[in-house]
């Protein structure tokens, strides 16, 4: 076995070299996962849970701008697994982007290797498992890129990096979650909230004067989450890739599928505090906690658990529009976040999307524009690439609200490769949404409550709104974004609810260019994993 990793592993460093044309400033990392379930207890009963060697949650992955990430992923579940990257834009190969409009599962039994580069990004960021309700039971981790060393950072190295992952969590097993909404019933509300896979106990060790850099990422199932932590201040540095302006908070909200580093000193006098992790805008605010433990800590967590904000729609509104881009700072190249000038290109579309929640055939369904998506028996990607006719059809979403009742279809968008879009969220629900678009990083220049219209541009940022991969749109509220469609490939645009995902609130924005150039978009890969109506059609030879 290990002689045959040796050799695969040989053979696809010469393929990669080859497919992607890297120079020896572009390394390789290699990473080897297997794929099981086994017994968990973060709410302290037994579930069944997804680990990835034999960890919950999975390990870190660590790269560099423009590194070449290699992962064997061994399935050794029973069912078909996939994972995804949010937030990793996989420029010019959606193929790899891992979620079933693009990718095809990895039956049980077998390995797929992903072969993902880090293509002009820094950041925090997280993988997850993309399948049926898989991510209600693990299989999720974290993912940082750092700077090249030769890119200046707008702060001091920190004395440690540390992954946060936060996220609701259910007793119940994600299969009992999935058959509760194959059966179109609703899901209940979660039972607990979870740090680095632990109701308690979970623990930040620091040295008394010494900053560190913490990357929280929500990767729970619905809940927006407060962070907070006993006596200590909070400096947001990136969010998603994004150097910002360092503005300082007390406690920071994290909505659904959001990724923030910030910087914590530790100034206070030597003892233990609480890290504290609640539930926003939820009937019964879930609470957590951790520890911040000082080296020469002179006793334990003590006094009432620092309070957060709860239901308050505007403190949070407030603080998101705080929230904006470092111009001067170099991102993943040398050249300042403030030399793309974004708010000084025309828009050539805009495309409105509302939310909406309702019944088909008397199941629970969630749509955009009404329409429920209905997975292809193809992925799409694979059916625009072997020119398979009937999987889906363009122009199955439309770009405005239709304000008609919901229907079933396999929703794809077509927008043009190269062009300037505006995307408007529009929520008219009593919930805060999250919405996730893969492959790219989009500027966050408008939200506000009530309807958006088009005097709702005068309110925009169009100097130094923050570059982001997932929004938040607060109730009754709409959020506006700019986007630059500079990735062809076939991507998904989701809610990041989970189960109104899973239930058909997403669709596929098919960024569209008739050129089969290399520069525009990578064939197939080589080792692509075929299923539906591409099995056994053949990949490009290498």
């Amino acid at each position: 076995m290990a002689a045959n990793n040796a050799s695969f592993a040989a053979a696809l460093f010469i393929g990669l070299s080859l497919l992607f044309a890297v120079t020896a400033e572009d390394p390789y990392r290699f990473y080897e996962w297997n794929i099981t379930y086994g017994d968990i207890y973060p709410l302290g009963v037994r579930q069944q849970g997804i680990l990835i060697n034999g960890q919950f949650p999975g390990p870190d992955i660590h790269s560099v701008t423009n590194d070449n990430i290699i992962i064997n992923v061994y399935n050794s579940l029973d069912e078909p697994f996939l994972l995804s990257w949010n937030g990793v834009q996989q420029r010019r190969n959606s193929f790899v982007d891992g979620v079933y409009g693009t990718t095809c599962p990895i039956p049980p039994g077998q390995n797929y290797t992903y072969m993902l580069q880090m293509k002009d990004q820094i950041g925090s960021f997280y993988y997850f498992p993309s399948l049926a309700f898989h991510k209600a039971a693990g299989g999720f981790g974290g993912i940082r890129i750092l700077s090249r060393p030769r890119i200046p950072v707008p702060f001091p190295d920190p004395a440690g990096d540390t992954t946060v992952l936060i996220g609701d969590w259910y007793k119940s097993n994600h299969t009992d979650l999935k058959a509760q909404l194959d059966n179109g019933k609703k899901l209940p509300l979660p039972d607990g909230i979870l740090i680095n896979g632990r109701s308690s106990g979970a623990t930040l060790n620091v040295e008394q004067g010494k900053t560190y850099r913490l990357r929280i990422s929500n990767v729970g199932l619905q809940d927006s989450l407060n962070f907070r932590i006993q006596n200590h201040k909070m400096k947001v540095v990136e969010v998603e890739g994004t150097h910002t302006l360092q503005t300082t908070f007390s406690s920071l909200d994290v909505h659904v599928g959001q990724s923030y580093s910030v910087l914590v000193t530790a100034d206070q006098p030597p003892r233990d505090y609480y890290v504290v992790v609640s539930s926003r805008f939820t009937s019964n605010v879930l609470t957590t906690t951790g520890v911040l433990r000082y080296s020469n800590s002179a006793g334990a967590v003590s006094g009432p658990i620092p309070g957060g904000p709860t239901i308050q729609i505007d403190w949070s509104l407030n603080q998101a529009r705080a929230i904006r881009t470092n111009l001067t700072a170099s991102g993943p190249r040398p050249n300042p976040q403030g030399s793309y000038h974004y708010g000084m290109i025309n828009t050539t579309r805009t495309i409105r999307l509302a939310s909406s929640a309702g019944q088909v055939d008397g199941k629970q369904r969630y749509a955009v524009n009404s329409v429920s998506f209905k997975p292809a028996d193809t992925p799409l990607k694979l059916a625009d690439y072997f020119k398979i006719d009937g999987v889906y059809r363009t122009g199955s979403i439309q770009y405005q609200p239709t304000g008609g009742g919901i229907y079933l279809d396999t929703s794809v968008m077509q927008v043009d490769y190269r062009t300037f879009v505006e995307i408007v969220f529009e929520n008219s629900e009593d919930i805060v949404q999250s919405w996730h678009l893969d492959g790219y990083s989009f500027w966050v220049v408008g939200m506000d409550g009530g309807q958006w219209s088009p005097d709702s541009r005068n309110e925009y940022n169009l100097r130094d709104a923050v570059a982001r991969c997932t929004v938040q749109v607060y109730p009754s509220s709409w959020t506006a974004i700019l986007i630059a469609l500079d990735n062809v490939g076939m991507w998904n645009l989701r809610s990041e609810f989970w189960a109104r995902q899973y239930l058909g609130q997403q669709f596929y924005l098919r960024v569209y260019t008739p050129s089969t150039s290399l520069r525009d978009e990578y064939p197939v890969p080589r080792n692509a994993l075929l299923c539906g109506r591409a099995s056994g059609r053949r990949t490009r030879p290498l």
